[in-house]
């Protein structure tokens, strides 16, 4: 449910919302809303329970200027090589209160991190006022004018309408860059899971993005469709992003956790979930289908099986399909401990099982508990919901 914040609003202290894309690690977080507008995708935990809210804009702007007097304070303990002493830190953060501290770690976190890159939190900080967003980007530059990337993400729904001079404006005042959550462009898939959106409104977005000049990340989801719509999950979102070609395509593989709608869904038999190997075959069909464009496929997720599955399109096409038809062709016994000891962190690149030191790691962890090829994917299953 969207709610409205008026200026009256009383100020009580800097803000962090809870999420930012991993791309955005070392970004400087900026909360502009609080939560999500829509907040009905069956996939999603985050924000359940929770009530959407636009910050009112002084407060977003009392924000940036306490990050400012931070940072400035950083530049001026520096040594000339950069360094700041820890000394130096720990008698700067005395008497703090928890939301100044907050604000403190956050500016710090962004000065080790390099200051390039600026994220607007919540989950679409393109619903408020064009104006509004655009007086924000305007003293962020002014502010901290050396920054190389602001970034946000958005709905498709919400960029479908705003107009094209608008988005023109954002990139100009700094705004150059959005993620958007495709998720699938099957429009059975994207009803089932009630994305709130369809295929067309999808494509027409990513473009009027792109239209105006800035860097456009979309995420899939491999297995959203589950067992029913898993072919036309991966052909029809192929065929969406053929259409738009992003500059990245990012694969998030779908994990469920027990406290979302879809969980529900996959207790009653409703949904019914693929595992590891069908998962593979769905994104070995979508790499297949993605003809003409020049987009950055990035696999930057432990959910996902493979971080080698990445790579400027179209070059790197046979090679990503190379990786996942190699694992098709292992034994069940391989692809079991590929499985398990990529989700422990053991295993990043299919080549790594000709360890045996690591193989040795992951197979005495099956050992102890328990794992084998006939309930592996039960225990990935487990392992997965402990990431989100």
């Amino acid at each position: 449910m969207r709610k409205s914040c008026p200026e009256k609003e009383m100020y009580h202290g800097f803000e962090q919302g809870p999420i930012r894309p991993p791309s955005e690690a070392s970004s400087l977080l900026i909360r502009v809303t609080r939560n999500c507008p829509w907040n009905n995708c069956a996939f999603c935990p985050v924000y359940k329970g929770t009530r959407f809210s636009v910050r009112p804009e002084s407060h977003v702007i009392e924000d940036i200027e306490i990050l400012y007097t931070y940072v400035s304070l950083f530049q001026q303990l520096a040594d000339d090589s950069g360094r700041i002493y820890r000394n130096d830190i720990e008698e700067k953060m005395q008497g703090l209160s928890s939301h100044e501290q907050q604000a403190f770690a956050s500016a710090l976190n962004w000065y080790a991190g390099g200051m390039s890159s600026i994220f607007l939190q919540d989950a679409n900080s393109l619903v408020v006022k064009p104006e509004q967003l655009i007086r924000i980007l305007r003293h962020l530059k002014l502010r901290f004018p050396w920054t190389d990337r602001i970034t946000s993400y958005a709905r498709s729904h919400t960029v479908a309408r705003i107009s094209d001079a608008h988005l023109l404006q954002m990139r100009e005042t700094g705004l150059n860059r959005i993620h958007i959550g495709l998720e699938s462009g099957s429009d059975d898939v994207l009803k089932k899971i009630h994305k709130g959106v369809d295929k067309k409104t999808q494509i027409k977005a990513g473009k009027k993005v792109k239209r105006a000049g800035m860097e456009l990340s979309e995420y899939v989801m491999p297995g959203l469709g589950g067992k029913d719509l898993s072919e036309e999950n991966a052909k029809e979102t192929a065929d969406a992003l053929n259409q738009i070609d992003p500059d990245f395509i990012r694969l998030r593989t779908l994990a469920i956790p027990n406290n979302i709608p879809l969980a529900e869904e996959q207790r009653s038999g409703r949904f019914v979930k693929l595992n590891d190997v069908e998962m593979v075959q769905e994104l070995r069909l979508f790499i297949e289908n993605l003809e003409g464009i020049s987009s950055m496929v990035t696999s930057d997720h432990i959910l996902n099986l493979f971080e080698e599955v990445n790579g400027q399109l179209p070059d790197a096409k046979p090679d990503m399909l190379k990786v996942l038809d190699r694992f098709l062709s292992l034994p069940v016994e391989d692809q079991c401990r590929f499985q398990v000891g990529r989700r422990m962190g053991i295993f990043t690149r299919l080549s790594e099982m000709e360890s045996s030191k690591r193989c040795a790691k992951v197979d005495d962890f099956c050992d102890q508990h328990g794992i084998g090829p006939e309930n592996v994917n039960d225990a990935i299953d487990e392992m997965m919901k402990r990431f989100i």
